[in-house]
């Protein structure tokens, strides 16, 4: 299986190739490819490539799926014996994009 391990947004995720996930709302359009550079770590299951932060030239180029929002976070803010609470919710809102290739740092693809 082959897959590589990004970084964006100070996370990290581990996308293979045909595969969705969910990234960090960008400004793009639906349709529209992203290419993420922020390579960590190649494998393809009998090679690893590991950079050092990152790999040099390697990319995961993405298409975007659609813009969704996560699960909702309450917030509740509570005092004892103030009468003060105060409830508030947040979705973070990310981008689901499909995992379209994976290119090494020497230019071929697929590979570490």
């Amino acid at each position: 299986m082959k897959y590589a391990i990004i970084e964006d947004g100070g996370r990290q995720y581990k996308a293979v190739e045909g595969e969705k996930i969910d990234i960090d709302l960008y400004d793009v359009e639906v349709g529209e490819q992203v290419d993420l550079d922020r390579v960590l770590l190649i494998s393809d299951g009998q090679n690893v490539s590991i950079g050092s932060p990152y790999i040099e030239g390697a990319r995961v180029e993405a298409t975007v799926l659609e813009k969704v929002k996560g699960p909702k976070v309450i917030v509740f803010k509570y005092k004892p014996k103030q009468r003060y609470r105060v409830k508030t919710g947040h979705r973070q809102k990310y981008i689901r994009v499909k995992v379209d290739s994976i290119i090494d740092g020497s230019g071929g693809k697929n590979g570490a």
